[in-house]
């Protein structure tokens, strides 16, 4: 008989956490190993139950999002799955750039939470359907801002910013555009500032994501 999926329930409403052990302890497969309600409890957690997968949510004490790095600092191959009833966008990019292997919303099915575990328990990364729509919507819409960035920029900003984004220095771009080093300086802080970003990398950046929302 192979061992259940280990799994820990984070969450600061005891309600909600005891329906969530209750129900995924009903199922077969699955093993409660532990439960918590704040930032400190998940860490503890991690650090001496090392569970296969961890339930959190993003409101509790301390913090959800906060707690991911942390998390992983500890225990760098602790799956985590937020289980929480923020839709932001900026929330769930932020969970998975953490490094969260699943974000849920609170409304899905036990049956179906029980699937999600699996398949993060197996290696593989999950996010709620209306979510992964939601996030692609803004990326586009977030990638679409930035041509129109690229797009206001005078056609000299726009080869110097090319020039800059290949890697050369404002010395190399002086010659190569046979201007003075200290116009080239002008038109970078013109380029920074028209396209909201405070360095030479950022700008860049901005420039390869146009490039690339022109060609899709």
């Amino acid at each position: 008989m192979t061992a259940g999926i280990r799994v820990a329930v984070i969450d600061d409403h005891p309600l909600f956490r005891e329906g969530v052990t209750r129900s995924l302890s009903e199922i077969d497969g699955f093993e409660i190993v532990a439960e918590g309600s704040s930032k400190d409890d998940a860490l503890r957690i991690a650090e001496n139950l090392n569970p296969d997968v961890m339930l959190m949510d993003i409101s509790m004490p301390g913090g959800g999002l906060n707690a991911i790095p942390l998390i992983l600092e500890i225990a760098p191959s602790q799956k985590i799955v937020m289980l929480t009833v923020s839709e932001a966008s900026d929330d769930v990019t932020a969970a998975l750039n953490s490094g969260a292997k699943g974000y849920v919303l609170k409304g899905i099915g036990s049956r179906a939470l029980a699937d999600v575990i699996r398949a993060v328990a197996s290696g593989e990364s999950y996010v709620a359907p209306t979510l992964s729509a939601k996030l692609l919507s803004s990326r586009s819409q977030a990638a679409a801002n930035q041509s129109e960035l690229v797009a206001s920029l005078t056609t000299r900003e726009q080869e110097v910013l090319r020039l800059v984004a290949s890697g050369m220095s404002n010395k190399l771009v002086a010659r190569k555009l046979d201007l003075q080093e200290k116009t080239v300086k002008h038109h970078m802080t013109q380029i920074m500032t028209k396209l909201s970003v405070t360095n030479r990398t950022e700008a860049a950046m901005v420039l390869r994501d146009a490039i690339d929302q022109r060609g899709q």
